[in-house]
């Protein structure tokens, strides 16, 4: 029987184990026989040699049957645990984590959707690697990732590293899926295995429409200029305009620490109604310190990624509350769904704290993956771009929403909600019909 590459490599890894495993059984199985330290030594070496070839034998009887180890599919993870993204990173980390412990347990009821777990004839191995934050890193993580045979990737966070490491993955023929990437031209680069659940247009029409229930008639954004949040910036200020709200853009670039300077302006020139941040966390951070300072007379402020998450209101509660930002999950989390509910079970039996939405599009998206590779291994198409013509083959029920993937890969159906932070509680405002409760406003961080 012929082996790929990939195959081999597999087989070496567990061949491997199993050869420990064999010995390891054997040498137990002496004690086990009455074969002493006093035993005759020559009897010892001789069944002890015996049970190394019964080893050997049994590998290469598992090495001639490469289905033996169908059930095992190996996954790539790239993303950011240490850098500027490293927030972020992790909290997508530990929602893969808990994907894949659901899935190998078979928990959720098997739908092959988003929410459920595996059929029990599959199992995911995960390979996990930092990128840094760094675009260069992302593409030899990948690379690396590639090179030891994986069949899928997940992860990926911001748009400037997502973006080279998907292509390296199209080149490599490898599905990669994300959820933290939103630069609307990805999805115009014609890559046959790139996957996106969480596309910007989800981002800005739930920007404009908390805006448009709030009835405001003027808007600073600052905005970075890095590429996610610049056409972020530019949707939500060209639909804004349409709609006669007054918008000033100032942008920083993402070396900027201080501030202060454009507060100041919005603060002294712009005073508009509500102050939009565009960034990262770190960024946030940054304007948050400023205005605190300089106290501009607005009546809100709003994020769009990254800004309403449990880690930021533990890490800078002085910082805030009050802020309005985009958040598929309240906090304390909260599902109708058994599915939802063993999501948040398994996550809080794992890290001992709530899921915030980061760990969710992760836990996401990596459902749909590996749902789809088990779909493929059972119908032998795991070498044949399978996974890919499994995640677009229809649409799924996943806990945010329904996700169906077009020919680019993308999920137009995508539509995220818009929360609050008030004071401990992640509160969703927007849409009506998500709300868990109601908006402050007016109200500031200080």
């Amino acid at each position: 029987m012929k082996l790929t590459k990939l195959t081999k490599r597999a087989l070496a890894t567990k061949a491997r184990c199993v050869h420990h495993n064999t010995l390891k059984d054997g040498l137990e199985n002496s004690m086990s026989l009455g074969i002493s330290r006093n035993a005759d030594c020559s009897k010892g070496r001789a069944f002890t040699r015996a049970m190394i070839n019964l080893g050997a034998c049994a590998l290469a009887l598992l090495a001639a049957t490469p289905s033996a180890f169908a059930d095992v599919l190996p996954v790539g993870v790239e993303l950011p645990l240490t850098g500027s993204m490293a927030r972020a990173g992790n909290a997508q980390l530990e929602g893969i984590k808990v994907a894949a412990d659901m899935f190998n347990r078979g928990n959720g009821g098997g739908n092959g959707g988003g929410n459920g777990g595996g059929n029990g004839k599959h199992k995911v191995a995960l390979t996990v690697i930092d990128d840094e934050a760094q675009p260069a890193k992302a593409v030899s993580a990948v690379e690396k990732l590639a090179s030891q045979g994986v069949l899928a990737i997940t992860g990926g966070y911001g748009s400037n590293s997502v973006s080279p490491a998907s292509e390296a993955a199209d080149k490599a023929g490898l599905v990669y899926i994300t959820s933290g990437a939103v630069d609307s031209a990805m999805t115009s680069r014609g890559l046959k295995h790139f996957f996106r659940i969480g596309p910007a247009s989800g981002y800005s029409k739930a920007v404009v429409g908390q805006l448009d229930a709030m009835g405001v008639k003027s808007v600073s954004i600052v905005v970075s200029t890095k590429q996610a949040p610049t056409d972020l910036s530019n949707d939500v200020s060209t639909k804004l305009r349409a709609q006669g709200v007054t918008v000033t853009v100032h942008a920083f670039e993402p070396t900027m620490t201080d501030f202060k300077p454009l507060v100041n302006k919005i603060r002294l020139q712009d005073k508009p109604e509500v102050m939009l941040m565009l960034g990262y966390e770190n960024d946030y951070i940054g304007i948050l310190r400023a205005a605190k300072v300089l106290k501009p007379q607005l009546k809100a402020v709003m994020g769009a990624w990254s800004v309403v998450t449990p880690k930021m209101v533990s890490d800078f509660p002085d910082l805030v509350n009050n802020v309005i930002g985009c958040a598929m999950l309240p906090h304390p989390a909260q599902f109708g769904s058994a599915q939802g509910k063993a999501f948040v079970d398994a996550y809080v039996a794992a890290y001992k704290k709530e899921p915030d939405y980061v760990a969710e599009f992760a836990f996401v998206q990596s459902m749909l993956l590996f749902n789809a590779m088990a779909r493929a291994a059972d119908a032998g198409t795991l070498k044949k771009d399978g996974i890919a013509a499994e995640l677009r083959a229809k649409p799924q029920d996943t806990l945010i929403g329904k996700v169906s993937f077009a020919a680019n890969g993308d999920n137009p159906a995508f539509l995220n909600n818009m929360a609050q932070i008030q004071g401990d509680r992640i509160v969703l405002v927007w849409p009506k019909e998500r709300a868990t409760g109601k908006l402050n406003y007016p109200a500031l961080p200080w």
